[in-house]
């Protein structure tokens, strides 16, 4: 299936608000880390989920370029063959 931007951004806000211990506004301008103070084992947890989500493999160099929710859903549509 090749998810849209917009199924992917539901995706990784879902599986986001998953790990969160509280409700939380999240954008495309988030900041994973600084703003949701998710360490660097709950991120590759949070990825690894959204990987299996997607169906897909995010390869380490590419997961340090992310930074932001927005770097992150057009990380994996980029990967998903999106248009």
């Amino acid at each position: 299936m090749n998810e849209s931007v917009d199924d992917i951004r539901t995706i990784v806000t879902s599986t986001l608000r998953a790990l969160l211990p509280a409700p939380v506004e999240l954008s495309d301008n988030t900041n994973i880390m600084r703003d949701l103070g998710l360490d660097s084992v709950s991120v590759m947890d949070f990825v690894m989920e959204t990987e299996e989500c997607l169906d897909i493999s995010v390869p380490l160099d590419r997961i340090s370029e992310v930074e932001t929710i927005g770097d992150l859903v057009t990380m994996l549509h980029d990967l998903k063959g999106g248009d």
